[in-house]
């Protein structure tokens, strides 16, 4: 935390994501990223993508720093505080995959106003993805899922990309599972929700 934190942290103010690592192909951003597990092992599977990573809680963060120093990942750069934060200092346009993989499910309905996914947010999450990008949403209590379902379509230029029930029902085939993610869901079974920015050209 002392060290490494500072050499890696995402800078303070408005910023191009790019420049943080010379010749990064896309800049892709996953939003709390609990113990890092997915996020290192989608670093090290595409080197020539820079990963941007927030989270708020220290521990996580402190298990992040772990992985990036133990195996000598140089394409992560990370944010110790709330994603709202990086989110409002990147350009339009810069994202190429946004990931919110299980987020405090909040599951009192008088605290689902404490959700991270909501209007504001997926206004946010289309004004950052670049024309093609993905937002990929998951999580294992089904009312959160219908209440995404319920916003995100109504939101200019998110497109949900689902064409079959397998789509949702089953993990994307390039995702990366962790062991916290096995042993938290237990016998909930998880929804996977890609939406896609739509690309303006019309068919």
């Amino acid at each position: 935390m002392e060290s490494l934190l500072p050499s890696i942290a995402v800078p303070d103010g408005p910023f191009n994501p790019l420049d943080l690592m010379r010749g990064a192909t896309e800049v892709w951003l996953e939003i709390g990223f609990g113990g890092g597990e997915h996020l290192a092992a989608q670093a090290e599977r595409r080197p020539d993508v820079l990963f941007l990573g927030a989270e708020p809680y220290l521990n996580g963060v402190a298990s992040l720093l772990r992985h990036v120093a133990e195996r000598d990942i140089p394409n992560i750069r990370v944010h110790d505080s709330d994603a709202r934060d990086v989110m409002a200092n990147l350009p339009d346009a810069c994202l190429a995959r946004i990931f919110i993989l299980f987020p405090d499910p909040w599951p009192k309905a008088r605290h689902h106003k404490r959700r991270l996914v909501n209007e504001a947010f997926l206004t946010e999450a289309a004004r950052l993805l670049a024309p093609g990008g993905l937002l990929r949403f998951a999580t294992d209590w089904a009312d959160y899922a219908d209440q995404v379902l319920e916003i995100a379509p109504r939101m200019a230029g998110l497109v949900w990309t689902a064409e079959r029930a397998d789509d949702w029902r089953l993990a994307p085939a390039d995702h990366l599972a962790t062991r916290y993610e096995a042993k938290r869901l237990g016998d909930r079974a998880p929804v996977w929700l890609d939406f896609a920015r739509d690309t303006g050209q019309k068919t």
